[in-house]
């Protein structure tokens, strides 16, 4: 059975605030979902020490609204577990919420120390354990300043892990926006929904892993939850690997086309081409710039390969399954017109980058066909955006994206990190797998090679980009974890993808 590709759907702070509002409005109350945070919590953090084999202390650092509360009601879980708790209080009591002030009261009986630090000119942090912080919320926007901003800075050089309450203070829970300062999380225990700034902007370096702290907040108002996005479902990536047939040929296991590849730049139709054959294709057949065959003497055995030539394409085209357009074709009038000529002749389905892309940019009446699957950097797809007048200040980047995947009928393959996939009448997913060390010249050609892939053994374009982008990120994970994402090259990811594909086979 295959599995929903959606997972946790992904809100903005307003949208989370608004349905805790339905839930007190039925009677749910505010005191009882906050005790069931800090049990939460604390067991998150519980057992983040353990794993980390870390000295059992812990330093709250506490605002003065809810967030803090939730600090405090975290502070005396921990407490009663047997860790030793220190808060730093950075505000006065009197500008304290009312829960706050109770969970500061309660977290005191328990025996929990409290140090004021509103006037202090440095905060005292604990040599050992972990940080907690619960400065502010979601409901935070704007600069950080004065002791909030001493505090955040004191945290983030103390070289101790923080965890962050449901979002790094300092950061823009909708936005993704870091104005002066936020808190880098090592973890970020969300509660109820994971809010749409962790994966923009600066969000995503500041969260760390994420994880989920239930709090009481029944179904039916998470349901009722109006989605930005959603988060991929991990349990899917096994229910989306092609069947395999015993009596299969070669053709029906995927055959691809690439169109790829001219002087000086050979390396991104062989990272594709390798990446398609690796990934399940068949048989690959690489469509070259003609006179390279010199530059190309790396090509693997299996790989055919022969000259651009629109005929011989177009005859391949009426058994093959994919083509891949783009990697390392240059940006010569030439390769302009083999594009343009293709888009006329071809139908099946693109997977379209790099230098194709570019001349996306330039030619915006561009349509693909049926299937085809766009893979833009931000960067390329600014450009797009601005150069085809996707440009509306009323509109967010992300609304300018799923605008243009709709009306280009295609899957939008936004690579980064995180990576949106955006697809038409479906709302955006994203897929936080990956490794900073893919941050290297070739990552996306290879992506490129395994979408096509995907698609050649019989996804569609939806599913196969998704299944591509988390194979993809899990083999840069695991490239990493050996080589460290200092080493790690575009042809390691190549190397990784059996045990990237091994691990989704077990189920993730």
């Amino acid at each position: 059975m295959t599995l929903s590709l959606e997972g946790s759907k992904v809100v903005s702070s307003q949208e989370m605030a608004r349905i805790e509002a339905l839930a007190y409005a039925d009677g749910f109350k505010e005191l009882d979902f906050m005790q069931n945070a800090g049990e939460a919590i604390a067991t998150r953090v519980q057992f983040f020490i353990e794993v980390h084999d870390l000295p059992q202390v812990v330093t709250l650092l506490v605002g003065k609204g809810n967030n803090g509360g939730d600090a405090f009601a975290a502070g005396y879980n921990l407490i009663e577990r047997g860790l030793k708790v220190v808060a730093l209080h950075i505000y006065p009591l009197e500008s304290c919420s009312p829960l706050c002030k109770q969970m500061r009261e309660k977290f005191q009986a328990c025996g929990g120390k409290i140090k004021d630090v509103n006037d202090a000119k440095s905060i005292p942090i604990e040599e050992d354990g972990i940080i907690l912080d619960g400065l502010v919320g979601t409901g935070f926007k704007g600069k950080v300043e004065g002791i909030l901003a001493l505090a955040i800075k004191s945290a983030n050089e103390s070289n101790l892990p923080i965890l962050a309450i449901d979002i790094p203070s300092g950061l823009n829970g909708s936005t993704g926006d870091v104005e002066s300062v936020a808190i880098k999380a090592k973890e970020t225990i969300f509660l109820g929904l994971p809010k749409m700034g962790f994966f923009l902007k600066q969000g995503w370096d500041h969260v760390g892993t994420l994880r989920h702290a239930n709090f009481g907040l029944e179904d039916k108002y998470i349901l009722s939850a109006n989605p930005l996005a959603y988060v991929m479902n991990e349990e899917a990536p096994s229910s989306l690997l092609p069947p395999l047939k015993r009596t299969r040929h070669k053709y029906q296991a995927g055959y691809v086309l690439a169109v790829a590849g001219s002087h000086g730049m050979p390396g991104a139709a062989l990272l594709a081409s390798y990446a398609a054959l690796r990934s399940g294709a068949g048989i690959v057949r690489l469509f070259h710039q003609d006179g390279i065959e010199g530059e190309l003497h790396s090509a693997p055995f299996e790989l055919i390969r022969q000259d651009w030539n629109l005929k011989a394409i177009c005859h391949e085209a009426e058994r093959a399954k994919a083509m891949l357009i783009g990697p390392g074709m240059g940006r010569t009038k030439k390769t302009k017109r083999c594009i343009e000529q293709l888009l006329k002749s071809i139908t099946l389905p693109m997977v379209v980058d790099a230098d194709a892309l570019f001349f996306l940019a330039e030619n915006c009446s561009w349509n693909f066909p049926k299937g085809s699957v766009l893979t833009p950097h931000v960067g390329e797809m600014n450009l797009i955006l601005t150069k085809c007048g996707y440009r509306d200040v009323k509109k967010t980047n992300l609304e300018l994206c799923q605008q243009f995947a709709e009306e280009k009928q295609a899957t939008i393959v936004l690579k980064g990190a995180p990576t949106f996939i955006f697809h038409p009448k479906t709302s955006p997913l994203i897929i936080t797998r990956g490794d900073p060390g893919m941050a290297t010249a070739g990552s996306g050609d290879v992506l490129t090679g395994m979408i096509a892939a995907m698609i050649a053994q019989g996804l569609e374009a939806r599913r196969a980009a998704a299944l591509a982008v988390y194979l993809h990120g899990l083999s840069g994970e695991l490239a990493a974890s050996c080589l460290t994402s200092y080493c790690m090259t575009a042809s390691d990811l190549i190397e990784f993808l059996p045990e990237a594909f091994q691990d989704a086979l077990l189920g993730g």
